[in-house]
């Protein structure tokens, strides 16, 4: 952490506890604040996590494929423009950064999927 006891205490202060554990491989669904004038409504943006960056203010990075192009979002974790993550599906990588998807097209960008439901429910 920080040196000053002072923005600890602020930045636990502001750690959100309610998202739940992701990491680089797993297709993710943000529901996202969208303030429009005086409306508010929630925007989904699903892809795959292709980056996790640590330390005081973590962030995360989600790209997805719309109509052909490639689309990246860099999310705040303790944002509160978040209003909830929906883990989909894990993958199985051996990359902390996934940065070579980019690259990769159609079939060649699939990665192997992993089977996150638990024993008891089989």
């Amino acid at each position: 952490m920080s040196n000053s006891p002072i923005i600890d205490r602020l930045i636990a202060k502001t750690r959100r506890t309610d998202l739940p554990q992701f990491k680089p491989g797993d297709t993710v669904r943000v529901q996202v604040k969208i303030k429009e004038g005086d409306k508010e409504r929630l925007q989904a943006f699903e892809g795959l996590v292709i980056s996790r960056s640590g330390g005081t203010q973590p962030s995360f990075t989600v790209r997805k494929m719309s109509f052909g192009q490639g689309v990246e979002r860099i999310f705040p974790l303790n944002s509160k423009v978040i209003e909830k993550i929906d883990v989909l599906r894990s993958a199985h990588v051996r990359r902390a950064k996934l940065y070579y998807l980019r690259g990769l097209r159609g079939k060649a960008a699939r990665l192997r999927e992993v089977d996150t439901r638990s024993k008891d429910q089989s």
